[in-house]
């Protein structure tokens, strides 16, 4: 399902997939060749949400962004990079993947953390608001 929210209306590229039973709401821009699977909940309602070319959101995700607060001020967005999988049942909230991330099942990455570009995590994994990890490390 693809929402406006307020004035803000989803833009998804024409090659980019998104399967029926995902919701895609708000101030989100999907790249070339990029799949959005089942369940996944995508949710740009107070920041905005990109996801680059080729990467794919795997089932029962959940995307999100964060407000203006005096912890995170201005709010921060959610920015994920080209040919990054993230895996089923996943969180990505307010956080930067970078290009080429594997994000393991089940994980949560919390506000303003970065994942520099090539690392994987692992299923389960919990990275706190803030962290940032280094490119090219499981």
């Amino acid at each position: 399902m693809i929402r406006s929210y307020l004035d803000h209306t989803p833009r998804i590229h024409a090659s980019a997939w998104v399967d029926e039973q995902a919701t895609v709401i708000g101030q989100v821009s999907i790249g070339k060749n990029s799949s959005i699977w089942p369940q996944v909940v995508i949710r740009g309602d107070i920041q905005r949400i990109e996801i680059g070319a080729s990467s794919n959101i795997q089932d029962g995700s959940v995307l999100h962004v964060t407000h203006d607060s005096k912890y995170t001020p201005g709010g921060s967005p959610l920015l994920i990079g080209d040919n990054v999988t993230v895996g089923h049942n996943a969180t990505l909230h307010a956080c930067t993947i970078g290009d080429g991330c594997l994000i393991g099942m089940g994980s949560i990455v919390l506000d303003k953390a970065i994942v520099a570009a090539g690392a994987m995590l692992g299923a389960g994994t919990l990275v706190p608001p803030g962290k940032t990890l280094e490119g090219g490390f499981l």
